[in-house]
């Protein structure tokens, strides 16, 4: 089964936690292109139980195209993932988001049991989407090129926090609010891993949601290194994050032009514009652009 690359663009990805209904409700009726009911970091061990059934009734309840609506399990490698996925997939999640992964062969691990549990509630083999988050642990960031041909992966995340614990970092940032280089490093190793397994990298949250300006700059430092989208805390980031993802009307008339100069001399593999050397990469990043800015507007019905 191949990554479901084609035609998959989602720019703000924002995170409900799963044992309350009413911010699961909010979440659901605000502009983000997913939201992510959160059934790990967001719901103490004892309410587990009770979020996974919470969730399960709320999906349920939803419009039958439910695409946008995910789920964040608990880890493979802990108790809670199996049980997770039993309550929630007869419901039918648009997609799963996988902590902690280790590797390329934890999606696959999830693709069995996704396969199983769609086959025995009569849903379309294959339907489920997955994200998998790929630097949470030590270990993981030895793996981040691993996820090429992993099935039913639509993207890869990056997470500091669970990695600062992982290594005993008493913080991830330096004093003028940038990561430290670990984890710097460990932005550019999901990237570099997207960009191998041929899907989208979304970047991870900002943290202050009250900083509007920080989060806009972020978002858009991030669209620029390759990033398609970035996770969102709370519902005031999300059109925060929209906006900095869609490209600007200065770009995409640059871009228009790019393209259009290539067309008009088929064959030419370098061309002089505006005082610069255009080449095949300046195509290649042009017609990118202009499909992320379709897509989008597609979204929004323009």
């Amino acid at each position: 089964m191949a990554a479901l690359t084609d035609g998959f663009n989602a720019r703000s990805w924002l995170f409900a936690p799963g044992d309350s209904e009413r911010k699961m409700e909010k979440a659901v009726g605000g502009p983000a292109d997913v939201v992510i009911f959160d059934l790990e970091d967001a719901v103490a061990e004892a309410e587990k139980p009770r979020a996974r059934d919470q969730i399960a009734a709320f999906l349920a309840a939803q419009p039958v195209d439910r695409s946008r609506l995910w789920v964040r399990i608990n880890p493979l490698q802990g108790p809670h993932a199996l049980a997770d996925l039993a309550a929630v997939i007869p419901s039918r999640p648009g997609g799963i988001m996988l902590p902690k992964s280790r590797r390329g062969a934890d999606v696959e691990r999830l693709d069995h049991f996704l396969s199983d549990l769609e086959a025995a509630a009569g849903i379309e083999q294959g339907a489920t989407a997955v994200i998998a988050l790929v630097t949470e642990t030590a270990q993981s960031m030895f793996t981040t090129g691993t996820y090429a041909g992993a099935p039913r992966l639509a993207a890869l995340t990056w997470g500091a926090e669970d990695l600062a614990a992982a290594v005993g970092a008493t913080d991830n940032r330096n004093a003028d609010g940038s990561y430290v280089f670990l984890f710097e490093m460990a932005r550019s190793f999901c990237l570099l891993g997207a960009a191998a397994a041929g899907v989208a990298a979304v970047e991870t949250i900002h943290g202050d949601f009250r900083d509007e300006a920080g989060l806009h700059r972020r978002a858009q430092e991030a669209r620029r290194a390759g990033f398609r989208g970035m996770l969102a805390i709370h519902p005031a980031q999300v059109e925060v994050i929209n906006q900095a993802f869609m490209p600007s009307i200065e770009e995409l008339q640059a871009a228009q032009e790019i393209v259009d100069l290539f067309a008009a001399n088929p064959g030419v593999g370098t061309l002089g514009h505006k005082g610069a050397m255009l080449d095949r990469p300046h195509l290649v990043r042009a017609q990118a652009l202009l499909r992320t800015a379709a897509r989008a507007c597609a979204k929004k019905g323009d």
